[in-house]
C-alpha cells in the first residue's frame, strides 16, 4: 500500500539533521563526557533522513520503522538508540495512517521524543500541550497562548498533571520529579532569553525520554522546534 501524498519526511527530517549540523560544536560542547555529541546527532538524523528518502513511496509507519532498523545497523551511540526506540514508537502509533495530516502529526513528534510514555510516567497532557504548539504555529487554532511567563507556565504545569491540583505517579498522572523538572526547565529557558515558545519546548523535552543529559535535553529542544516549525509550515499550505 503506498503512502497518499501529505507530509515528506525525507524533508522534515532533512531540516532537522541540518539544524543540528549548524548547531554541532555547541552540542559537542554541552557533553561533558565525550564531547561528541553533536556529531552523533548529525549521523543519527542523516541516517534517518536517507531511509526516508529510500522507502519514500511508503506508509509513514513503515517509513518510520525502517528509519528505526537502519539506525540500529549503522549506529551505536546511546542517543541514536533513543531515537531508533522513538521512531518505532512512532510507526506503532501512526499504524494504518496513510499520510502526515494535522490530526497525527503530534503523534509522530510526541512518539519520537517519548513524551508520554507509560514507563516514563510522562505527563499526560504532553500530547495536548505539542498540539497546542503546532496549532499556535500553524496558525491552525483561533486560540492564542498567553503572552505572560507566569501563565504560560501555570498553562504548562495545568497540562503536564492534566487539570489535576496535585501531581501523581498512578492513573496517567505525572511524577513530582517529572513535573519540577519541566517547571525548572522552562524557568532556565526564560531567564535565559528564550522565547516562550522555546521555553515551552524545553520544558515538552524535559519531561521526555530525552531529559537524561544537558546535550541530550538542548539537541532534543533542537529536534522538537525544528519538527513543528517544518510540520507547522507544510500543513498550513
Amino acid at each position: 500500500m503506498a503512502a497518499t501524498k501529505g507530509v515528506d519526511l525525507a524533508k522534515v527530517f532533512g531540516a532537522v539533521a541540518k539544524t543540528l549540523g549548524e548547531n554541532r560544536d555547541s552540542l559537542n560542547q554541552a557533553d561533558d563526557y565525550n564531547h561528541d555529541h553533536g556529531d552523533h546527532m548529525v549521523q543519527t538524523f542523516d541516517v534517518i533522513t536517507r531511509a526516508m528518502k529510500e522507502k519514500k513511496n511508503a506508509p509513514p509507519a513503515d517509513q518510520l520503522e525502517y528509519a528505526a532498523q537502519l539506525l540500529r545497523q549503522q549506529t551505536s551511540s546511546g542517543s541514536s538508540k533513543l531515537y531508533a526506540d522513538g521512531l518505532i514508537d512512532a510507526s506503532n502509533s501512526l499504524a494504518g495512517q496513510k499520510s502526515i495530516t494535522a490530526d497525527n502529526a503530534m503523534q509522530l513528534v510526541q512518539a519520537l521524543l517519548g513524551a508520554g510514555q507509560p514507563e516514563q510516567q510522562a505527563p499526560a497532557g504532553a500530547g495536548d500541550l505539542l498540539g497546542s504548539i503546532l496549532g499556535g504555529l500553524g496558525g491552525m487554532q483561533s486560540q492564542q497562548a498567553p503572552a505572560e511567563g507566569g501563565d504560560l507556565l501555570g498553562s504548562l504545569l495545568g497540562g503536564l498533571t492534566g487539570g489535576k491540583s496535585s501531581a501523581s505517579s498512578q492513573g496517567g498522572g505525572i511524577d513530582l520529579n517529572t513535573l519540577l523538572n519541566a517547571g525548572m526547565s522552562y524557568m532556565q529557558t526564560r531567564q535565559s532569553g528564550g522565547s516562550n515558545m522555546d521555553a515551552l519546548l524545553s520544558a515538552v523535552v524535559g519531561s521526555s525520554r530525552m531529559n537524561t543529559s544537558t546535550a541530550r535535553s538542548q539537541s532534543g529542544t533542537l529536534v522538537a522546534n525544528t519538527l513543528m516549525q517544518v510540520l507547522a509550515k507544510t500543513l498550513k499550505k
